[in-house]
């Protein structure tokens, strides 16, 4: 079967309200469908700049510039559409809900577990509550937390430790069943055995959602992901299969950040 590209960046620039020079230059990148991409550079490097134009994150903040185009698939029509096109308010809450977000520190709602997973539903127009129910518990078993709150879902989702933070915020994201889901360092803040788990529980989500992941960490990157896109100073230096990157990159650059010669 051939691979499908969910997602397909071209000659994309962006740059931020006030800024001297853009954070990225003309990047061309595809995002395959029911696979991980990583994306791996140094600090300030741009990577989590291009992760946050994949949902147009950046729009809450007036004044940031861009180019190019960033073009998702519609798996009803089979066409692309450019998401830098959209400027209604029910446009914006329609892509978010279609390419859901996963910041590096969790971000439970200061409501109870229930109502954490809930809320998007509810946004997205789900009135009745037996339906509620079912895709909240669907959602918390999909994020491998069902068994741990089951009994305990009306207690309020700041008592959870980071690491069930951090996987309660990710049922809430998989609850509106987006179609890509982008992962901004989402176990920098917590322990190796939390890690490990968030880690299963990605390689186990992209049987239905296509992945993309920021992360500094290259032993994630290379266990994690099945493409890599190596980022310096804004630009795309090289983009592979993850076994090529690590293994036989085909920049000097690229070896030498692998290898930890820089960065």
């Amino acid at each position: 079967m051939a691979k499908k590209i969910i997602m397909d960046i071209k000659d994309f620039s962006f740059a931020y309200a006030k800024a001297d020079k853009p954070s990225l230059k003309e990047i061309n990148l595809p995002i395959y469908q029911n696979k991980i991409t990583a994306m791996i550079g140094p600090s300030g490097c741009g990577k989590s700049t291009l992760l946050r134009s994949l949902n147009r994150i950046h729009d809450l903040y007036p004044g940031n510039k861009y180019s190019g185009e960033i073009n998702l698939l519609n798996l009803e029509t089979n066409k692309y559409e450019n998401i830098l096109k959209i400027k209604k308010e029910n446009e914006f809450i329609r892509l978010r809900q279609r390419v859901g977000m996963i910041f590096q520190k969790p971000t439970p709602f200061p409501m109870s577990i229930y109502e954490n997973v809930a809320y998007g539903l509810k946004l997205a127009g789900i009135k009745d509550k037996t339906k509620i129910e079912k895709k909240v518990e669907e959602a918390l078993k999909g994020s491998a937390l069902w068994k741990e709150v089951k009994d305990r879902l009306n207690d309020s989702a700041m008592g959870l430790s980071g690491g069930q933070q951090q996987r309660l915020c990710i049922a809430r994201a998989v609850a509106l069943k987006p179609e890509i889901l982008l992962l901004d360092e989402p176990t920098s803040a917590l322990d190796p055995i939390s890690t490990g788990a968030i880690e299963e529980l990605v390689s186990e989500l992209k049987k239905d959602i296509s992945i993309v992941i920021v992360t500094h960490n290259m032993q994630q990157a290379s266990r994690l992901s099945d493409y890599t896109a190596f980022m310096y100073l804004g630009e795309l230096i090289e983009y592979d299969k993850t076994d090529r990157i690590f293994l036989n990159p085909s920049k000097q650059l690229t070896e030498d950040y692998v290898t930890g010669r820089f960065g």
